[in-house]
């Protein structure tokens, strides 16, 4: 009678897991299409483009490589969002990302970056890149040394639902991902675009 109730009970949970919805994808394909008319119109590399989706918790991929030629995501992993408690208290901030340009606020910042040159970090594997803000949004990035680096405390897979590490604004990733991204853009002729969302 036991083994009996529990088939019971496993036919209606199967049933009724049969009809939850999936989780909505995304549809980045408007983001996409911008990028690649920024790409064209600016001269940055026609290739590829790095998008980070900061409305996605922070135990997730949101940190995205998009190949405009398949238009697929060729790789995805965790990336971490500034703290954002410097000029007032933010006790969510490791859930819901805040936003300011102003230098110390230790906050992410959104919109288009050119990607520049490789440098010397005292993070992850020693490398780093200089991100330019192009946007009023974005405008201080070198001024804060907001910069695309590794952390070892970056996980190389979802964790959800636990959190990434808080940055200082940093879009940093896993050390393993970062070697990755080092090799595509030591290999591009041309400036990258990395772009934060919301």
């Amino acid at each position: 009678m036991k083994h009996f109730l529990l088939l019971i009970a496993v036919c209606f949970l199967c049933c009724n897991n049969s009809e939850v919805e999936p989780l909505a994808v995304k549809d980045y394909s408007s983001i996409h299409a911008e990028a690649a008319s920024f790409c064209k119109e600016n001269n940055y590399n026609e290739s590829y483009y790095f998008l980070v989706d900061l409305s996605v918790h922070s135990g997730k991929n949101r940190f995205f490589i998009y190949d405009f030629a398949s238009k697929k995501v060729l790789d995805k992993n965790l990336v971490t969002h500034g703290s954002c408690d410097q000029f007032e208290e933010n006790p969510d901030k490791w859930e819901k990302v805040k936003f300011d340009n102003r230098v110390d606020s230790h906050c992410s910042m959104k919109g288009k970056y050119k990607i520049g040159s490789r440098d010397y970090s005292s993070w992850g594997i020693n490398v780093k890149y200089w991100l330019h803000g192009l946007e009023s949004t974005n405008k201080n990035a070198v001024k804060r040394v907001v910069v695309l680096h590794s952390w070892s405390a970056v996980k190389n897979k979802e964790i959800y639902p636990r959190h990434s590490p808080l940055s200082w604004g940093c879009p940093a990733v896993s050390d393993a991902f970062m070697e990755k991204l080092d090799e595509r853009l030591q290999q591009s002729v041309k400036p990258v675009l990395l772009w934060v969302i919301e």
